[in-house]
């Protein structure tokens, strides 16, 4: 059964975020909180119109993997390591950096208002703000779990 979140229920996932623990120990892999808060900023700006992606994939094998994670109750695996985790942090505390990260999903929002907008992501190819949305979800949910947030 998939653990996602509501990314709509802003209030609620900004009051969870703030229970964090800045020296909080994850339940598995090796973030600290702000990066994990950080690594959300990030993600979410892929998908608002300020960093543009790139699908390697085939586009076949994309589709595949898209209805696989984003049209079951899929999982996130623990513990994969997609990148490496920076050495200093971009904002000055926690609550800066999720702060940022609800102006990022705001203009997540804002960016998919426009009629037929898509964007990519690296694995499952070109997505529409409700596939975002779940995929968001699963995402922010997978790392709420990582902190023991849900």
């Amino acid at each position: 059964m998939s653990r996602s979140i509501d990314i709509n229920k802003r209030t609620e996932l900004k009051r969870l975020l703030l229970t964090l623990d800045v020296k909080a120990i994850p339940l598995w892999g090796k973030m600290t909180p702000r990066q994990m808060v950080e690594h959300l900023v990030d993600q979410v700006q892929w998908t608002n119109g300020k960093k543009t992606a790139t699908c390697d994939r085939p586009a076949e094998e994309a589709e595949r993997a898209r209805q696989l994670m984003i049209y079951t109750d899929r999982d996130i695996p623990r513990n994969i390591f997609l990148e490496d985790l920076p050495d200093e942090y971009l904002y000055p505390d926690m609550e800066t950096a999720i702060n940022q990260l609800m102006t990022e999903l705001d203009d997540f929002d804002e960016y998919f208002k426009k009629p037929g907008r898509i964007a990519i992501h690296g694995g499952f190819g070109p997505m529409n703000y409700d596939e975002w949305l779940i995929w968001h979800g699963k995402h922010f949910g997978h790392h709420l779990m990582q902190f023991a947030l849900m």
